[in-house]
C-alpha cells in the first residue's frame, strides 16, 4: 500500500491506498479550522504548531501497517511552508526508518486526482479548479499535458468567500458560512455586479466584487443577520456567475467530453448546479470529487503515489524539499 501524507494548509491527514485497487484502507483528516476561525483565516505559525501535535497522533494509528506499506507520498508543494514542513519531516524520517522509497506530490494535482479516487484516470479532461489559494481552468491531454486555459489576477474564488465572511464578522472558513446564510435571503435587495462582465479577457478578478462588499457593509453600520444574509446571497451569486461568466468563453472555444470540478471551494453547491447546466447545454459529463474529499486531504495524495509507484517516480529524501509555489505542467 501506498501512505499518503498532507499538510499544506491548515488540515493534518494520513491515508493508506492499495496500490492494486485503489482501496483506502486508512483515511483520517484533523482539522484546524475552530482553532483559526477567531482570526478569520489560517495563522502560519499556528497552523505548524498544531501538525506538530496532530500528525503524530494519527500516525499512531497505522503502525501496524508500516511492513506493508511500499512507499510514501507526501505533499511538497505548493502550500504555507512552515506548514508543508511538517508533512515533508515526517515523510522522510518514516523513509529512512522503514527503508522506502519517496514519492513528492503537488497537491493541485491531489486534486485532480480527487476525481479517480477508487479507478483509473481518465484524459482528457477539462477541470475548474477552485479553493482558497487557487482559481483556475486547466486542459489535460491524453498524455497528462497540462494546458492552463484562465487563472485569477488577484484574490482566489475560497479565498474571497473567507474575506467577505470576515467582513461581516463571521467564521472561518468562509464557503459554508456563506452558502448557509445565502439561504435565507430576500434575494433582490443586493445588485452586485459580476466581475469583468462584458471583458474578453478570460481571467479572474475578485478584489472588485470584495470591495462592493465593503462598501454595502460600510453603509449599513451594525448588521443584523438578515443583512449578513443578503449580502451573502447577493455576493455568492456575483462570485459564481463570475466563475460560470468566463467559462462559458472557454466551452465556446474547446471541447471537453469530460469536465471535474476540484478544489475545497468545488464544494458549493450554488457553482455545483450552474456548472452542471453549462455541461449539459454543451453534452459534456461533469465531474464531480466527492464532497468529503474536496478540500486538502491525504487521501487524494495517497491517489497520485499509487500513479507515480507504478512508474517509478521516487526522489531522493536528501533532494526533497518544499516549494511554497510551483508550476503546473504535467499530471
Amino acid at each position: 500500500m501506498i501512505l499518503g501524507i498532507e499538510s499544506s494548509c491548515d488540515d493534518s491527514s494520513l491515508a493508506l491506498m492499495e496500490k492494486d485497487n485503489f482501496k483506502l484502507l486508512f483515511y483520517e483528516k484533523i482539522s484546524q479550522e475552530l482553532e483559526h476561525s477567531k482570526y478569520g483565516g489560517v495563522v502560519p505559525e499556528l497552523a505548524a504548531r498544531l501538525h506538530t501535535a496532530a500528525l503524530p497522533n494519527i500516525l499512531e494509528k497505522i503502525k501496524p501497517y508500516f511492513k506493508e506499506i511500499l512507499a510514501i507520498a507526501v505533499t511538497n508543494e505548493p502550500g504555507l511552508s512552515v506548514s508543508l514542513i511538517s508533512g515533508v519531516s515526517m515523510a522522510k524520517s518514516l523513509s529512512v526508518a522503514l527503508n522506502i522509497p519517496l514519492i513528492s506530490v503537488n497537491h493541485l494535482i491531489g486534486h485532480i486526482y480527487s476525481l479517480f479516487l477508487d479507478r483509473e484516470i481518465e484524459l482528457p479532461l477539462g477541470v475548474l479548479l477552485v479553493s482558497g489559494g487557487h482559481t483556475m481552468i486547466l486542459e489535460i491531454d491524453e498524455d497528462k499535458n497540462i494546458e492552463i486555459l484562465a487563472i485569477t489576477s488577484d484574490d482566489s474564488f475560497g479565498e474571497s468567500f473567507d474575506k467577505v465572511a470576515k467582513m461581516m464578522g463571521e467564521g472561518y472558513p468562509g464557503g459554508l458560512v456563506i452558502e448557509n446564510l445565502a439561504k435565507n435571503s430576500n434575494e433582490d435587495r443586493f445588485k452586485f455586479t459580476i466581475p469583468l462582465k462584458g471583458d474578453k479577457r478570460v481571467e479572474y478578478s475578485f478584489s472588485g466584487l470584495k470591495n462592493q462588499v465593503r462598501v454595502a457593509i460600510e453603509k449599513l453600520g451594525n448588521l443584523s443577520l438578515q443583512d449578513k444574509s443578503d449580502i451573502a446571497y447577493s455576493f455568492q451569486k456575483a462570485a459564481c456567475l463570475h466563475i460560470m461568466d468566463k467559462l462559458k468563453i472557454v466551452f465556446k472555444n474547446k471541447k471537453f467530453s469530460k469536465f471535474g470540478v476540484v478544489g475545497g471551494a468545488s464544494a458549493n453547491l450554488y457553482l455545483r448546479q450552474n456548472l452542471q447546466n453549462l455541461c449539459d447545454e454543451y453534452g459534456c459529463e461533469l465531474m464531480l470529487a466527492p464532497l468529503k474529499f474536496c478540500s486538502d486531504n491525504a487521501a487524494m495524495i495517497a491517489r497520485v503515489g499509487v500513479d507515480k509507484y507504478k512508474k517509478s517516480e521516487f526522489i531522493d529524501y536528501q533532494n526533497l524539499a518544499i516549494r511554497p509555489r510551483s508550476n503546473l505542467e504535467k499530471l
